[in-house]
C-alpha cells in the first residue's frame, strides 16, 4: 500500500498552535525521556482518525553527537519511531488500551526516506488511519521539514 499523495499540505500547519504539549501526548502513549519523539500535537481529528504532529531537532538529541560527526542527520529509524508514536497517539482515541496493554511496532511497508532533518529543524510529522481493528491498524505517515517530503512510510501496529 503505497502513498501517492500528501497527507496534508504542511505548510498549513507551519505555525499552528500546539493543541496538545507533550505532557498531553505522554498521557496518550508512554515514550519518555530520549524515546519522547513526539514533541506535540498540532491537529487531531478524531472521526478522520488522523493528527499533525511534531518533533524539534535538537543540539542535545542524543543521536546528534554520534550520527555522523560534523554533520549530524537525523537517523530514518528516529524518523519512523516519531511517525509511530504518532500513529499510537490517533490509536489510543480508536481503540483505547486498557490493562497496561498498548500499541506497538507490527511492521513497516513502503518506507522511502527524502531528506534530511537537522538539528534546528521542525519536522512536521501526519499520521492518518488506513486500516483499524482493536488488535491491529496500519496509518499512512508522513513528515516534512517546511515543504520539503522527508519520509513517508506506512505503520503497523498492535495492541500488546
Amino acid at each position: 500500500m503505497g502513498i501517492s499523495k500528501l497527507l496534508a499540505n504542511p505548510l498549513d500547519w507551519a505555525d499552528a498552535p500546539v493543541i496538545y504539549d507533550i505532557d498531553a501526548v505522554q498521557e496518550k502513549i508512554p515514550q519518555r525521556h530520549e524515546m519522547a519523539l513526539l514533541h506535540g500535537v498540532l491537529n487531531h481529528d478524531p472521526e478522520k482518525h488522523f493528527a499533525v504532529g511534531f518533533h524539534d531537532a535538537r543540539e542535545t538529541d542524543f543521536w546528534v553527537r554520534g550520527h555522523i560527526p560534523g554533520r549530524p542527520l537525523m537517523p530514518g529509524v528516529v524518523m519512523v519511531e516519531a511517525a509511530a508514536q504518532l500513529s499510537a497517539f490517533v490509536s489510543a482515541w480508536i481503540t483505547p488500551q486498557e490493562g497496561g496493554r498498548l500499541f506497538g511496532f507490527a511492521g513497516l511497508e513502503n518506507v522511502r526516506f527524502r531528506g534530511q532533518v537537522l538539528p534546528g529543524d521542525r519536522m512536521i510529522l501526519m499520521a492518518s488511519a488506513v486500516r483499524v481493528r482493536p488488535s491491529l491498524a496500519q496509518f499512512a505517515t508522513q513528515a516534512f521539514v517546511g515543504e520539503k517530503l522527508v519520509f513517508q512510510g506506512t505503520v503497523i501496529g498492535a495492541s500488546i
